[in-house]
């Protein structure tokens, strides 16, 4: 059948950090799905618009059934990144909004921060910042207009019961994971949205290809 091919937005721009690892891979998958469901659409109908729903179903039982793998990948994404904090700006801002963000401070705990030349507690690191966090860790006080940016120094020094007022100090890890099951019923609701549109669509395109037998058939 003749018409017009209709092509799905095409990514090409360089991601230079994944973050967290898997959520840019599953909107590139989403584009990409997009792509090839809007040409199914308009050229195979109801077969490629199961296949994607099939492809789609499918890497969402793989995501669960790897968790525990995702969850290590992430650990090392963000120790990783912990190690190169002063490296790069861009880095360092995803970082901070990271930990900002889910209230939290390094991968498991504040001590992650151990694996940064400047923020060790080793005895050899000379560094105004040793045995510190950045600002992002600090526990935020409403009545200050103005970020205090040394407000991490020396913080781990500190016992753990004092450190716990002036820091976040569980890690982002954990944090990442209470906020997927915080929001499990809006995630679960919008990929069951998903999965239902698309269901509906199979069944509109699948309506439609019985409708051209149909006509073809009365000729």
């Amino acid at each position: 059948m003749s018409g017009k091919h209709y092509k799905g937005p095409e990514v090409s721009c360089c991601i230079k950090y994944f973050i967290f690892g898997f959520n840019v891979i599953f909107w590139f998958l989403g584009i990409t799905f997009l792509g090839i469901g809007l040409w199914a659409w308009n050229e195979k109908f109801s077969v490629f618009l199961g296949i994607i729903f099939f492809l789609e179903l499918t890497a969402g039982v793989l995501a669960f059934v790897f968790k525990d793998w995702i969850k290590d990948q992430l650990y090392f994404f963000i120790n990783n990144n912990i190690r190169a904090y002063r490296d790069d700006i861009d880095l360092q801002n995803l970082i901070d909004f990271t930990q900002e963000y889910w209230q939290c401070c390094g991968a498991f705990g504040a001590d992650d921060w151990n694996l940064n030349i400047y923020f060790n507690c080793t005895d050899s690191n000379a560094s105004r910042e040793r045995c510190g966090v950045p600002f992002s860790c600090c526990t935020k006080d409403p009545a200050e207009d103005v970020i205090n940016t040394q407000c991490g120094y020396d913080a781990r020094q500190k016992p753990e019961v004092d450190q716990q007022i002036v820091i976040y100090t569980k890690g982002c890890v954990p944090q990442f994971e209470k906020w997927l099951q915080d929001n499990l019923t809006i995630v679960a609701g919008i990929f069951i949205g998903i999965a239902l549109l698309q269901i509906f669509g199979i069944c509109l395109a699948q309506n439609l290809v019985s409708d051209i037998e149909a006509v073809r058939a009365s000729w």
